[in-house]
């Protein structure tokens, strides 16, 4: 149930905020309800079990569940503000996600958002916290009760330095009820949990060819308020959270809290700061804690670093070593500005929101060129290029939904990108033989299993088609795209149109101006008639197997008598031969089956278009195992949809007030899908 909420100070308007409690209550409503009851909350919706804990394995150990005032006898939810020596990393691996909290407490308003100050242990404490996540371009309030798994009394997950601060566990425990458990945080990218706590757009730097103006770009992108993370790669599973003999920890995510350039014996050195979520296991090269560089530091310097030699897991890098060290590093920007320019610049934003579906929309990347065109495509129309500039700036963020919530279903991220090609003058979704012998113009880096694959472009003034895609066809996820412009764009979903051209069939001739073609069918058709004149069911099976009687006979008699005068017979014979012909040019093995992705063009043949969610409905229905449709069930979809396309065009044109239905609802309730 959404409702509206007040931002922190600094913004201008409230949101609207969903609730995500099945009942619909939002987190005031409960709380004054425990309040009346004097009961402490117990959420239903994420109890605590052993389920909300693990999917894949038993509880390894016996897990308590306590309430912070059964840990300790004065729990305070934020002591002394909520900073980032407040996250620290419990028996689960999460590290990316704490890498993402730490990066959240260097920004207040954002924190406030994401951590509501309006609750607490006071006279207010009901048992009940919330918290905010940003969810697929929607705002989502996360209540949860406040019993957390312990072990001995001692918190198994996140925890604070500060064994009586509690706001940094419960924080955890709502983003694990966000994405079904707490196992489900296991392993993922920073800029995920990034992106969730403020909405913006993410961008990753490599470090095997990182940009001239890497230090300004992550200079900026601290001043603005972005939030950054880093990490190194393994190159296999034994050297996960290996540690180095620097101090570095390999497959494990830091955030990025400072960057900063410093007087050193008479120059300027480059300095970066970086935390390990841990709170401890530090770098000991270069300027590290202890190391002699600060010696020749003054001390109003080291205030302004904030330099301290506390072993808290933050310390500062020469920008040189960490580029020699790390390998990745991750900016989530509250804005889609360029960290790279002068001005700020406010970016226009287009959003669409799809599906990947076997059989019909899941055709896999470009290697696989006969799905391929079947993906989902979107044209963008950039018109305006950049102020002062001749090319437009372009940022194409695609993310796949929820599938960390899936992972207790065997599912878990697909492996994802897009490409981006001139776009032709017409709205039609383009066929395979568009990009046969069109290239692309730009596209994602690379294919990776990530939640978001995002990039910046700077491209020329036109009409632009994006294809966003899986790597490898047949396999399914949801998914939304961002497109974030400097000047309004224009931006459409393909073949999105519902629209038929079913002209009337033409009357057969009189016998004496009748064609040899249509004697010959007349012969016949006397041939089977008989004295009445009419053809029967049971005397077209003589023509015609069981199948097909019992298609057509049901769809296409005109005069109610569940007879074929030969008007009716004539049409239904020219209508045969051309669904005939239309499959047949469709099953180039001739096997008796057409491949679930060419029905787009054989019903677009037929005089019949459909959109992206009609099709996977019908791929859905119709498609067996090997995304195959053989020829009777090719015949019960295109007959039905064309006479439903005749009956609703006729019920549309009367417009008795009679239907209410969209042609997509009615095509849908019609052909059972």
């Amino acid at each position: 149930m959404p409702y509206s909420v007040t931002l922190p100070s600094g913004s201008k308007q409230a949101a609207l905020v969903e609730s995500t409690q099945a009942d619909g209550k939002t987190f005031e409503q409960l709380r004054q309800e425990c309040l009346q009851r004097g009961k402490l909350f117990e959420d239903p919706d994420f109890p605590a079990v052993d389920d909300s804990l693990f999917y894949s394995q038993r509880v390894p150990v016996n897990f308590e569940w306590k309430r912070p005032g059964e840990i300790c006898k004065d729990p305070k939810f934020i002591t002394g503000g909520a900073t980032r020596t407040d996250i620290c990393q419990g028996q689960l691996g999460d590290c990316w996600l704490l890498a993402a909290i730490a990066s959240l407490t260097l920004h207040e308003d954002t924190l406030r958002r994401v951590v509501p100050h309006d609750q607490g242990f006071d006279r207010s404490y009901a048992g009940i916290f919330h918290f905010q996540f940003w969810q697929h371009n929607k705002w989502l309030d996360v209540v949860v009760d406040d019993r957390l798994p312990c072990v001995r009394s001692n918190l198994v997950f996140v925890h604070s330095a500060d064994q009586t601060e509690f706001w940094s566990a419960l924080l955890e425990k709502a983003y694990a009820k966000l994405n079904g458990s707490y196992e489900s945080l296991k392993g993922g990218s920073t800029m995920e949990a990034m992106e969730d706590f403020t909405g913006g757009v993410g961008e990753m730097y490599e470090m095997k060819n990182p940009p001239s103006n890497l230090f300004l770009i992550l200079k900026k992108a601290v001043e603005r308020g972005s939030m950054l993370g880093c990490s190194i790669d393994i190159t296999n599973s034994a050297e996960s959270e290996a540690q180095t003999t620097t101090g570095l920890v390999k497959g494990h995510a830091y955030s990025i809290t400072g960057v900063q350039e410093v007087n050193y014996r008479g120059s300027k050195v480059q300095l970066i700061r970086v935390r390990n979520p841990w709170g401890q296991v530090e770098w000991n090269g270069p300027w590290s804690d202890n190391s002699r560089e600060w010696n020749a530091i003054d001390s109003s310097e080291k205030t302004r670093l904030l330099h301290n030699s506390l072993d808290d897991g933050e310390f500062w890098m020469e920008f040189g070593d960490f580029k020699a060290n790390y390998d990745k590093i991750e900016i989530c920007n509250l804005t889609a500005d360029s960290l790279s320019d002068e001005v700020r610049k406010k970016w226009e934003v287009n959003l669409f929101e799809g599906n990947w579906i076997r059989g019909s929309t899941a055709g896999g990347c470009r290697n696989y060129i006969d799905t391929f065109w079947t993906n989902p495509q979107f044209k963008l129309c950039l018109d305006h290029p950049d102020d002062g500039d001749k090319l437009c700036s372009v940022i194409v963020a695609l993310m796949q939904k929820n599938r960390r919530r899936l992972r207790k279903e065997g599912l878990d991220l697909e492996t994802i990108g897009f490409a981006i090609y001139d776009a032709p003058d017409d709205q039609d979704h383009q066929g395979k033989d568009f990009f046969r012998y069109n290239g692309s113009k730009a596209r994602s880096r690379s294919y990776v299993n990530m939640r978001e694959v995002s990039e910046r472009f700077r491209m020329p003034p036109g009409n632009y088609l994006l294809v966003p895609t899986t790597f490898q066809p047949h396999h399914e996820a949801d998914f939304l795209i961002r497109i974030f412009s400097e000047n309004k764009a224009g931006a459409i979903e393909m073949g999105n149109t519902i629209q038929a051209d079913l002209p009337d069939p033409p009357k057969p001739n009189p016998p004496e101006e009748e064609t040899d073609e249509e004697k010959g069918l007349r012969r016949l058709f006397e041939q089977i008639a008989g004295s009445d004149k009419a053809i029967s069911a049971r005397e077209l099976q003589h023509v015609l197997n069981n199948v097909l009687s019992r298609i057509f006979l049901k769809r296409v008699q005109v005069d109610n008598t569940g007879m074929l005068e030969f008007e009716e017979f004539k049409v239904f014979w020219d209508k045969l031969k051309k669904w005939i012909m239309l499959f047949l040019s469709y099953d180039t093995d001739r096997s008796g089956r057409m491949s679930s992705y060419e029905l787009r063009s054989a019903l677009n043949a037929a005089g019949m278009q459909l959109n992206n969610k009609l099709l996977q409905l019908l791929g859905l229905r119709f498609a067996d195992e090997n995304f195959d449709i053989d020829f009777d069930d090719y015949l019960t979809c295109i007959v039905r949809l064309e006479n439903m396309f005749r009956v609703f065009q006729a019920l549309d044109s009367q417009k008795q007030g009679v239907i209410s239905l969209n042609m997509m609802q009615f095509l849908m309730l019609s052909m059972n899908i």
